[in-house]
Order: C-alpha cells, then structure tokens, then sequence
C-alpha cells in the first residue's frame, strides 16, 4: 500500500518544481519520455519499488537490528567485565592489605624477637661476667691464702729456727727437745 502511495506524492512534490525550471520545454509535457527529469523521476520510483519489493527497508532495519543488539551484548559483555576487573581489583587490594598488615606483623614480631634475643645476651654477658668476677675473685681469694699460709709457715720456720738456735745455746739438750716438741704442737694446732 505504502508503494501505491508514494508514486503520487512523489509526482505532486516533484511537478511544481520541475515546471518552473529553465529549458522546461511545453510542447512535450513533463509525462513525455523526452524529459529528463520525468525519466529520472520514474527510474527512482522503479528503483524504490524494486527496494520496497525486494523488502530492502526491513532487512536493513533486520540489520540495524542486529548491529544494535550486537552493540547491545557488547555493552553488556563490557558491563560484566568491567564488574569483574572490578571485584578482581577489589580483591587483589584486600588481599594487598592483608599482605602489608601480615609484613608488618611479621616486621614487629622479628623487632620483637630481637630485643628479647638481646635482652637474652644482655642477661647471659652479665652472669659470665659474674661468673668470670667470682673465680677471679675466688682465685684471689685462694692466692691470698697460699700467700698467707707460705709466709706463716715461713714464719713459724724461721721461729722455731730462731728458738731452735737460742735454745740450743741457752738450754740443755733435754730441755731442748721439749721446748721444741711443746713448740712443733702449738705449731701445728694452729695450723690447722
């Protein structure tokens, strides 16, 4: 119905145009075969009833269909990819969080580690130390003994020496011997 229709709107908008346009010529009429714009006119109006006969409107509004709902699913496909490089990024920035809280976590306890590790050498340098002060100490302690011990028993032989020798010039030899017995006791009750 629509190609019934468009023949004479196109003839009724085309006529008055065409009649006012210079080398129009009157003798054959604007129907007359021998006028070019009228066989234009009927070679476009053939040439649109072969499109509208052939259905060309609908296949490329079938085509344009389909581009837009190719450009559609695109869209969509893009939206779905965009949300998931979206969560993919969310969850890669969560678990970078988790990484950095777990390094510092791991950076603090081995600060920790250390000073206990520290504190520890402190603590065990102290009681070498200590130790190492205490035999010095003790071996002082036991030099000073044997010091003591050989000057009094360098002592105690250069007294008995000495009474030996006086005795001997001032007493007898019996009583000699018992002055040195009775000295050797004291001596010895003292040395030990």
């Amino acid at each position: 119905m629509m190609q019934k229709l468009l023949l004479p709107a196109l003839i009724l908008i085309a006529g008055p145009a065409l009649a006012a346009e210079p080398g129009y010529e009157p003798g054959y009429g604007f129907t007359s075969l021998f006028n070019t714009d009228f066989v234009v006119v009927i070679g476009f109006l053939v040439f649109l009833s072969i499109l509208f006969y052939f259905n060309v409107p609908a296949m490329l509004g079938g085509m344009l269909d389909k581009r837009a709902d190719g450009i559609k699913a695109d869209l969509d496909e893009a939206r779905a990819l965009r949300e998931e490089a979206q969560t993919l990024l969310a969850s890669y920035e969560r678990k970078q969080r988790e990484v950095a809280d777990q390094a510092e976590r791991i950076v603090a306890q081995a600060k920790a580690d250390a000073e206990a590790a520290a504190a520890q050498a402190r603590a065990d340098l102290e009681r070498s130390i200590a130790r190492r002060l205490a035999a010095a100490e003790d071996q002082i302690a036991s030099a000073e003994e044997k010091a003591v011990r050989s000057v009094r028993n360098r002592a105690v032989e250069v007294a008995i020496a000495a009474a030996a020798e006086s005795l001997s010039r001032n007493l007898g030899a019996s009583d000699a011997n018992s002055f040195i017995d009775t000295a050797i006791g004291e001596v010895e009750r003292r040395l030990h």
